[in-house]
């Protein structure tokens, strides 16, 4: 049976913390909690369950904090948790055939994150697989019989045990506030990073965070560094950020520059909300709902490719008297 290290990073979790570790802690090895700065009981709760306390004065940087987590780790594996996640007691049993079971050649097991889109997350879909569990010491081996190589790429094992998400609260203004500072401190962000900030403003941002994102992604625009996907994606933040500050100018700009690129439901959305709430032309807005539902796929937000361009079809066939159309959207949107 392989040993796991529980390795959690942990600020003002008090809520959810017991819920977490009573679902795992008999699992585990060793339960190493790494705290960034706690002002009420998190601290106090972490220590009925292990005294491999740590503080970690943070510093902006997840990454830092997690690389911390992991060092004061000694067994075989690191099974990584964050305080709002539980494990049933369905997926208990399977994550303690798991132990038993595991081939020691695999280098990483992939888990299914659950629960996604109850609290409007940056993710389109509600289950995902996601690395959970590390081998802690990567042993490397030679393979191939001839032209022999080092094998570098890690051995990963999707496995079907499901980690449920319950949060108390939404985290958009944490994450968004943190990527807003890496923008102003003239941090270029990776592919990665750049879609995850495009998407969390696309689902949950508000109408200041797109203002404080417009320089950041229209510096993306001109990168001859990004891919056309990363120019899309900038495309849509300053199309919406410009939308909302009324300046319209870079608001057809930034639309036709996407189409030429090849467009996205997201764009579509932005036109028609122009075409209805500025121009009030419901018809040439419901032109371009049409599109964002039948004709361009999204990119961002889901939504935008469903449930927004529906329902406002349905709000304007209804409004002109298409009756048997609106049903139609409307059977639509029940069946997403």
């Amino acid at each position: 049976m392989i040993s796991v290290s529980l390795c959690m990073i942990v600020k003002n979790e008090e809520q959810v913390l017991s819920r977490c570790l009573n679902s795992i802690a008999d699992l585990m090895d060793e339960i190493i909690i790494v705290d960034t700065g706690s002002t009420d009981r998190t601290k106090e709760i972490a220590a009925r369950y292990t005294d491999r306390i740590y503080d970690f004065p943070w510093n902006g940087s997840f990454s830092d904090a997690r690389n911390f987590s992991f060092s004061k780790a000694t067994k075989d594996y690191i099974y990584c948790a964050d305080a709002d996640e539980v494990l049933d007691e369905e997926n208990h049993q399977k994550f303690l055939m798991l132990k038993k079971g595991l081939l020691p050649e695999i280098d990483i097991v992939q888990m299914y994150y659950d629960n996604q889109l109850s609290y409007n997350t940056i993710y389109n879909y509600d289950k995902e697989l996601r690395p959970k569990l590390y081998r802690r010491i990567r042993h490397f081996v030679w393979e191939s019989a001839i032209h022999e190589a080092v094998r570098l790429d890690p051995l990963i094992y999707d496995s079907d045990i499901v980690i449920t998400h319950r949060p108390t609260c939404n985290h958009k203004g944490r994450d968004l506030a943190a990527f807003e500072r890496l923008c102003k401190d003239d941090v270029r962000l990776n592919k990665r990073l750049h879609n995850l900030y495009a998407k969390e403003l696309m689902i949950a941002g508000e109408p200041e965070d797109f203002r404080s994102a417009y320089p950041a992604f229209e510096k993306s625009i001109v990168d001859p560094d990004r891919t056309p996907d990363e120019i899309l994606e900038a495309c849509c933040i300053c199309t919406k950020a410009s939308l909302i500050s009324k300046n319209f100018l870079e608001f057809f700009k930034y639309t036709t520059k996407a189409m030429a690129i090849g467009g996205c439901s997201e764009i579509c959305c932005c036109l028609a909300e122009y075409y209805k709430n500025i121009e009030q032309n419901t018809s040439e807005a419901a032109l371009w709902y049409y599109n964002a539902a039948f004709e361009t796929e999204s990119i961002l937000d889901l939504k935008c490719h469903t449930t927004i361009p529906l329902n406002a079809l349905i709000d304007i066939c209804t409004e002109n008297g298409n009756l048997e159309e609106a049903e139609h959207y409307r059977q639509m949107l029940a069946s997403e």
